[in-house]
């Protein structure tokens, strides 16, 4: 089954500040414990308009960080983040993945993933990494079937310290980076 044609995805605008915002305080409303990752730099966690004006701007500009707005029949219905580290690693990520529940049958996480992959790809990704609860195991399997495998390793998660986060890794171009180490 592929995707619902009334869904698209585009790169956020230098002026959906607003939208930023809104699709950020759905997702915080729909899974809080889920959302709000500090891993991200730049991503608020608060409901200033100021500061989603300004992380919009910038994220529809720059080539290290960007957001990802999915619209169905031209309204907004999800969100996902697409970022490089800063450190001396530059791992590229996608993060805070969210589909506004009514439309997630229409696959439009799997559009809001390949675009994110694209966009890092195209800025010179070969590796696309990804933070995943181990308590949700409906979106370990989403990764899973859009090629993503564990690297190994775990941490605790910022919002919720009595629980784990898996790292996970998907090599673009080719097959699954995880298949490729064993």
């Amino acid at each position: 089954m592929s995707p619902s044609p009334s869904l698209t995805v585009r790169r956020i605008a230098a002026d959906q500040g607003a939208v930023l915002c809104e699709l950020r305080t759905a997702s915080l409303r729909d899974a809080p414990h889920a959302f709000g990752d500090s891993r991200q730099a730049g991503t608020p966690l608060a409901d200033d308009p100021d500061v989603y004006a300004d992380i919009a701007a910038r994220h529809a500009v720059s080539d290290s960080t960007t957001s990802f707005i999915l619209y169905t029949e031209g309204h907004p219905a999800g969100l996902i983040g697409a970022w490089f580290e800063r450190d001396g690693a530059n791992r590229a990520f996608v993060s805070a993945l969210w589909v506004a529940p009514a439309v997630r049958h229409l696959r439009g996480g799997e559009l809001l993933v390949n675009a994110a992959i694209e966009w890092l790809a195209g800025e010179g990704a070969t590796l696309i990494y990804a933070w995943v609860p181990d308590a949700n195991v409906t979106a370990m399997r989403f990764y899973e079937r859009l090629g993503f495998g564990p690297t190994g390793d775990r941490a605790r998660s910022q919002q919720v310290p009595d629980q784990w986060e898996t790292l996970l890794v998907r090599q673009v171009g080719g097959r699954p980076a995880h298949a490729s180490a064993r």
